[in-house]
């Protein structure tokens, strides 16, 4: 799972940036929620390629930035495949620049010194919105699938049959900073079902997913909020057993972190971005062997597959404005 920082915060970090100060003489055009220095004529809640050519950016030298890490330089090794890569296809030198933080990311995109990026599932709706990002890709499978689930799980046995039966109950939540183990369940629980935490339901925290799972097999708790992908992996070393536990409620799918570039980049350099990164060659290299249950970039639309991410941050009045 992507690593993320608390949204509010970076809409924090953010505002007071001076960075952040939008280009003089932004033309009037439809932009939804985005930066008066973007347009989105289309709907598809990204920005607009500009319209006026003598706006497009083709620079010699191309700079990539993932998400920030506890140790950029082993991730830069980690990319260095992918970056020679992306080099051959696009005949440009490519950099690998190391954020030390998601705001410091989003801010260096908006200034125009960054062009490609992985930005993590939480702070892409900023980056899209205050940036220019334009995100396309995500590490996937053959199959197309990408992400994970958050389950609200119970005893397999238990007469806990839909959310609304937790009223009274005790709900294990993995972590305060968890998106699947925590936040995510919180909202959803409180916006689709109107059950509030310590009023309808009695919140704890086990420490982690593995801790909620086996708490549930075991009944130590009512019903927890997981993320699926770890209670999968558990079943399948056999840790627990999957005859054990019954899911009640399963969310949208949650993306993890994206991959795009600026929205000025000029369209024939764009293209062939996007060339590289569905063309690039899994198979024995170092992407592989840190995302091992990774193959491939995938295709992705903002607007369909950030849908639970921005419904997460509506309900709990998170704004991406940036002025």
């Amino acid at each position: 799972m992507a690593h993320t920082n608390t949204l509010s915060g970076l809409c924090a970090a953010l505002l007071v940036s001076a960075a952040l100060t939008a280009p003089a003489g932004a033309q009037e055009c439809p932009r939804g929620q985005l930066d008066k220095a973007y347009c989105d004529a289309n709907g598809d809640l990204v920005a607009d390629t500009p319209a006026d050519q003598s706006k497009w950016v083709n620079p010699a030298t191309l700079v990539f930035a993932y998400t920030p890490v506890e140790d950029p330089a082993l991730y830069s090794k980690v990319w260095d495949g992918f970056l020679k890569h992306l080099e051959k296809v696009t005949g440009k030198k490519v950099v690998f620049f190391p954020v030390q933080s998601n705001a410091a990311e989003i801010e260096t995109m908006r200034s125009g010194r960054l062009h490609i990026a992985g930005v993590s599932t939480g702070p892409t709706p900023i980056a899209v919105n205050c940036a220019g990002y334009v995100p396309f890709a995500i590490m996937g499978t053959n199959s197309g699938t990408f992400g994970y689930e958050m389950e609200i799980i119970v005893p397999a046995d238990s007469a806990i049959k839909a959310p609304a039966d937790l009223k009274g109950k005790k709900l294990a939540f993995t972590a305060p900073s968890s998106n699947s183990g925590y936040k995510a369940p919180s909202v959803l629980l409180e916006s689709e079902f109107q059950l509030v935490a310590k009023r309808d339901y009695e919140p704890v925290f086990s420490g982690k997913h593995d801790n909620s799972v086996l708490g549930v097999a075991n009944k130590d708790y009512d019903a927890a909020a997981i993320a699926n992908e770890v209670m999968v992996r558990m079943f399948e070393r056999k840790v627990v057993d999957k005859a054990k536990i019954r899911t009640i409620y399963k969310s949208e799918t949650f993306p993890t972190t994206s991959y795009g570039m600026a929205y000025n980049l000029a369209p024939e350099l764009q293209a062939k971005i996007k060339e590289a990164f569905f063309t690039f060659p899994w198979e024995g290299s170092a992407l592989k062997a840190e995302f091992k249950t990774e193959d491939r970039f995938v295709p992705i639309s903002y607007q369909k597959d950030w849908n639970v991410v921005r419904k997460i941050d509506s309900a709990s009045g998170v704004s991406y404005a940036c002025k």
